[in-house]
């Protein structure tokens, strides 16, 4: 069994040498070229609109609200000041959404974004994004990089096509810090000894995020308050999660697995699925000796296999919002050829012990 171990062990470090970390390095060489043409359009949209600040710093080596989608696609946050004027409500009309209201007794006039907000006092996401919208394409075309960007214009989001070869997102956001939404006040489930209470206890302190993003996907019944809705976001309580043990290190495996052999038409796989397994996986297997290098092949396998079941059963609930669905909007056929993609690396992975060296 050890010998099995030490074996499988060798050969995902000479993976995460040869394909991961090269597949790091080219990701990074992107981003210096994406983040300076971003940062660039950002500063002219600030000159005119003042409300929309570049938050787009470096920290640590790592850009502030920069989420890799892809080795050619990115998600950029822009972090604006809510000025603590709004209540936020989360009824779960919406799966996945909720809507900033203004406080019992406050006028419109007392908030920064005042003509953004609804004759019911909601501050309306479609509304900033269309505006941020309209500000980025004028900061485009005054660019000096104008000549390598194009605004993407299929949708009210704000995306970018730069050099006709990476796609970029642009997103206003607002943090909402030291709340939990009620959407998600199952977790964590009693039952289940990970995380600690206290790592869970920081997590939900830190709080999340609220996505100015189009969330016409992820809604089964229209209502009125839909383009008003913001998308609630986890990713910094995902990845606080995840900072322990080999965690991170099954994460860019699984993503550099995904990139090579499950980038299919549709995209019914993508990276952030992988992230949401991996957070299950974490519940499947609490202790922390169950997350060190040596067992890392089997977390692996275990996630690749509650891939084909999520896959099969046409459902993937998201970790902290289980109402909603992932493969929302997801074909059929799209998802059975994930799935039997996916067993197909799973078999070469379970039967082949050098599978690595040309997967």
């Amino acid at each position: 069994m050890l010998a099995s171990q030490t074996k499988a062990l060798h050969q995902l470090n000479k993976y995460y040498m040869d394909r991961v970390q090269t597949r790091k390095m080219a990701i990074n060489a992107s981003l210096l070229e994406i983040v300076q043409i971003v940062q660039d359009i950002l500063k002219e949209v600030e000159v005119q609109e003042p409300r929309f600040i570049s938050t787009l710093t470096e920290v640590n080596g790592r850009f502030e609200g920069l989420e890799v989608i892809g080795p050619q696609e990115v998600e950029i946050v822009l972090f604006l000041n809510q000025m603590g004027v709004f209540n936020f409500v989360d009824d779960g009309t919406i799966p996945g959404c909720a809507v900033l209201k203004l406080s019992d007794g406050r006028k419109r006039s007392m908030s920064l974004w005042v003509e953004f907000i609804t004759a019911s006092g909601y501050l309306s996401a479609r509304k900033i994004r269309s505006r941020f919208q309209t500000l980025v394409g004028q900061a485009a075309e005054k660019s000096r990089f104008r000549d390598s960007v194009k605004m993407v214009c299929d949708s009210n989001e704000v995306k970018l096509r730069i050099r006709d070869r990476y796609s970029v997102q642009i997103t206003p956001a607002f943090k909402c810090i030291g709340i939990w939404p009620r959407s998600a006040a199952h977790w964590p489930v009693p039952q289940i000894p990970w995380p600690h209470p206290a790592f869970v206890q920081e997590v939900k302190t830190e709080g999340f995020n609220l996505y100015s993003r189009e969330c016409s996907s992820l809604i089964t019944k229209q209502t009125a308050m839909e383009g008003d809705a913001f998308v609630m976001n986890f990713n910094d309580a995902e990845d606080r999660l995840l900072q322990n043990g080999c965690r991170k290190k099954c994460l860019s495996i699984l993503k550099s697995l995904r990139d090579r052999h499950l980038d299919l038409a549709g995209a019914p796989v993508n990276n952030y699925h992988m992230k949401t397994l991996l957070l299950y996986e974490c519940e499947k297997h609490p202790r922390e000796i169950e997350w060190v290098d040596m067992v890392l092949f089997d977390r692996i396998n275990g996630i690749l296999l509650q891939l084909i079941s999520c896959l099969q059963c046409r459902k993937c609930p998201h970790y902290f919002l289980p109402n909603l669905d992932l493969f929302k909007g997801k074909t059929a056929a799209s998802l059975d050829l994930a799935a039997k993609q996916t067993w197909r690396l799973l078999r070469e992975l379970l039967t082949n012990a050098r599978s690595l060296d040309s997967l």
